[in-house]
């Protein structure tokens, strides 16, 4: 093997975990010339569940795996890894609202954000999946110092895919044939879809798209296609989440189709008129380990106003939580200035 990959994951024994975890093992995301140390984190009582998860592992005899070790402590769990998937968090029932992940979530990310930035390796690659994945990880980064903020991101992917999936099967096509589609905003109800660029092998297809479908049934399906899930099954995405874990981190480790985009919620700079400070999600491209925000698209009157009502969400979810960032939005913002100087 050229490399060894260390992968920490936090509530590995979570409802995603048991699709993803295997996945990672086979090393999916990271190509097959990389070994893989899983670093498996935990709830001192969920320790036993994750025992017989871990046991799985090993009995699937996957070429790629190196070892599992598994941790209560996230300083011992998180020690010098190269990617940091963040999926530990209060599921969302469906009697439970945002507000209530919003007071019940957020702490986690606090001492998750310290012991990365006390332990992790200085390059390592964190990526937030828990609810509410966005200002979690502000959370995360802002507490996890001397980390960049280009080294964190929330998961967006699964509304990228979802909304794919839309797509292809309205207009009866492969979703891989289908090119810059964009996921603004937050994680949430209020998230845009944003189907003005999009290509079929090449060709913008907005001539061929039901506009009035697109605006009056994709986008509200799109948005709440989550609660949908958790209406049929009693329970969060699972196999879903875990697919949109291995595409972010691929394109993120090896970077995206050229003349393509997807969508990453990564630290806005203002982009697009959105408030600076704010995991937002974007169009971006991943070059060299980098996602990078595509500038200079051309968003109609229609398109603003969709950002503009997720961005104030996330403006509001920032303001419920200022007392778990260790300062205030605007010295972060100039930390987040510095790092890019």
């Amino acid at each position: 093997m050229s490399e060894t990959v260390t992968v920490a994951v936090t509530g590995a024994a979570g409802n995603v975990c048991q699709s993803l975890l295997f996945r990672l093992a086979a090393g999916e995301p990271f190509g097959p010339d990389a070994s893989i140390r899983l670093q498996l984190i935990e709830k001192s009582e969920s320790m036993k569940a994750l025992e017989g998860l871990a046991m799985e592992l090993e009995d699937c005899a996957l070429p790629l795996l190196e070892s599992v070790s598994l941790h209560d402590d996230p300083v011992s769990g998180f020690k010098d890894v190269d990617f940091a998937i963040l999926t530990g968090a209060k599921p969302r029932t469906p009697s439970m609202d945002r507000m209530q992940q919003l007071q019940e979530n957020p702490s986690i990310f606090v001492e998750q954000g310290r012991a990365l930035g006390k332990v992790a390796k200085e390059t390592v690659k964190t990526l937030v999946v828990g609810n509410p994945a966005n200002t979690n990880a502000l959370i995360a980064w802002a507490n996890a110092r001397y980390l960049p903020h280009h080294q964190f991101s929330a998961l967006m992917r699964l509304d990228h895919n979802r909304a794919l999936g839309f797509l292809a099967r309205k207009i009866g096509i492969n979703p891989l044939r289908i090119k810059r589609l964009t996921i603004w905003g937050n994680h949430a109800s209020t998230l845009f879809p944003d189907a003005s660029h999009l290509r079929i092998d090449g060709q913008p297809i907005r001539m061929a798209l039901d506009m009035n479908w697109y605006r009056d049934i994709m986008i509200d399906q799109v948005q709440q296609r989550g609660a949908a899930v958790i209406s049929c099954k009693g329970k969060t995405s699972s196999s879903s989440a875990a697919q949109a874990i291995i595409d972010h981190l691929r394109d993120w480790r090896f970077g995206t189709e050229e003349g393509d985009f997807v969508s990453m919620g990564v630290l806005s700079q203002g982009e697009y008129g959105v408030t600076p400070g704010l995991f937002f999600s974007y169009p971006v491209t991943c070059r060299k380990g980098r996602a990078e925000v595509v500038e200079g698209l051309d968003l109609d009157d229609f398109c603003r106003r969709m950002v503009r009502v997720t961005e104030e969400e996330l403006v509001r979810e920032r303001k419920a939580i200022e007392n778990l960032l260790p300062m205030s939005p605007e010295l972060l913002l100039a930390r987040a200035h510095s790092e890019v100087a």
